[in-house]
């Protein structure tokens, strides 16, 4: 996915902009960015990638070199960023979170027009540059974000920092977040909140759809209104999303720990305890024992200190190998006890499986599982979730493929359906687990908090209208 984060001050930003930066590390796996920029000696930017090292490692030992009252840093599943231009809209750093489904073909129509595209290493379009080449066809930098929300298939929230400010633009749909802070003196945006409360600043608004706005030190004006509708990914809140953080004035924790005791309040399964598989699941875990009357006990427990997120490395056989060492069982808490599991989702089920042949051999008399969201059926068009290149890598598509059954897809997605019923069977004794229930997207959606309108569903049900072709593009 990635994360963004700007500072603007009446003193130096680097301290703010480096915490900042570093609280938004969860959102992405590739590389990181810092720019900042001061009047006499103009922008310094930084990039470092994060494959094998960790945000601040890579850069505390420089931060001496980031001057300046104002500047932006993005954590970026993607590319090198941020990245420096001169055009006539004046000298800026830009740095994005996107998803462009149609790159190849942006990049085709600007070679053709006789403009050029940096060639790097990896040999892969760099989506920030693109972006920045339809800001600057603009008049003015509103005209250009305008070009990127007609242009853009997917998604894309910017931050740019110019000679004159911080420039914040929210994707048009709202499917990934940015929020204002405030204290005496600066202001800051992010994509998430939870950077805020150790650097003093308060929430001071979320920027909406489509929303463009102007950071200064001593407040922000409007450059665009919002537009009328949004769609706000549900996994920000299901997984992606830091406990602390708000979106859309709604807690993460709180989310998690309502899914939870909706699901305990509804369930019937004999079961000691629950626990919730780390980290995610927790806050579902907490809320399903005290819905269900059973104890909370933390029958797994992550190891934090070398151990990265599983899903940073890019071979999947690595992923699946970080993703067992890093979880550790409790056998003393695990033996003889029906253990429930919590977790927030199932996408290829490699690691649950894993996990439960784990608890198994030591001692577990029973596994059952129960899952924060609805079953994945639709690959996401809008954002990066997860590593999945091709609908085809979740466990529900394959096993409807095998069945030769995928112009159901509409009954698998509704629970309760007998095809829904057949397919989630499957899952469970596929993943050997005693018991496995999904939360229903009702009980997501008034979990979150918001009207359901307000928030895409698309990979539960697929509401987008995507065809089967553009999803597996």
């Amino acid at each position: 996915m990635g994360g963004l984060c700007g500072i603007i001050s009446e003193q130096p930003c680097a301290v703010d902009l480096f915490y900042g930066t570093d609280y938004n590390s969860h959102l992405g796996t590739k590389r990181a960015g810092l720019a900042t920029y001061e009047k006499d000696c103009g922008f310094f930017r930084g990039i470092h990638n994060l494959e094998n090292a960790y945000f601040r490692s890579c850069f505390e030992d420089e931060l001496e070199k980031f001057i300046g009252n104002s500047g932006i840093g993005v954590i970026s599943d993607t590319d090198a960023q941020p990245m420096l231009v001169n055009s006539h809209l004046g000298r800026f750093a830009i740095a994005t979170v996107a998803k462009v489904n149609n790159a190849d073909d942006l990049a085709q129509k600007f070679l053709k027009e006789g403009m050029y595209l940096t060639e790097f290493s990896s040999g892969k379009i760099n989506i920030t540059e693109l972006i920045s080449l339809l800001i600057v066809r603009g008049k003015d930098f509103v005209e250009g974000i305008e070009n990127v929300y007609r242009e853009v298939k997917g998604s894309c929230s910017i931050l740019i920092l110019t000679e004159n400010g911080i420039i914040a633009a929210r994707d048009a749909w709202g499917r990934t977040p940015l929020v204002l802070g405030k204290k005496d003196g600066a202001m800051a945006v992010t994509s998430e909140s939870t950077a805020f409360a150790n650097l003093g600043y308060k929430i001071e608004a979320y920027i909406g759809p489509g929303e463009i706005v102007r950071l200064r030190a001593n407040g922000y004006e409007q450059l665009r209104k919002p537009n009328p509708r949004k769609q706000v990914c549900s996994f920000l809140w299901v997984y992606y999303g830091f406990p602390t953080s708000c979106y859309e004035g709604r807690n993460v924790e709180e989310t998690r720990f309502n899914c939870g005791k909706a699901m305990g309040e509804q369930d019937t399964v004999c079961a000691d305890c629950a626990c919730g598989v780390p980290d995610s699941g927790i806050g579902m875990a907490v809320g399903y024992a005290a819905g269900r009357g059973i104890p909370y006990m933390r029958t797994v427990a992550k190891y934090t200190p070398t151990w990265a997120r599983s899903f940073m490395p890019s071979n999947q056989a690595t992923r699946n190998l970080v993703a067992k060492m890093k979880l550790i069982p409790n056998r003393d808490m695990l033996e003889g006890k029906k253990v429930l599991m919590c977790d927030d989702s199932i996408v290829r089920g490699t690691q649950l499986s894993n996990n439960a042949q784990s608890l198994r051999e030591l001692g577990a008399a029973e596994v059952h599982m129960r899952i924060a969201c609805p079953p994945l059926v639709y690959a996401c068009p809008f954002v990066n979730f997860s590593a999945s290149k091709n609908y085809l890598e979740l466990i529900t598509r394959r096993i409807i493929k095998e069945w030769d059954d995928e112009e159901h897809l509409e009954e698998y997605a509704t629970t309760g359906t007998p095809r829904y019923e057949k397919m989630v069977e499957e899952i469970r004794r596929r993943l050997n687990l005693d018991s496995l229930k999904y939360t229903t997207i009702e009980t997501l959606v008034k979990s979150i908090g918001i009207p359901q309108e307000d928030i895409c569903l698309h990979c539960f049900n697929g509401s987008s209208a995507f065809t089967l072709e553009e999803e597996n593009r």
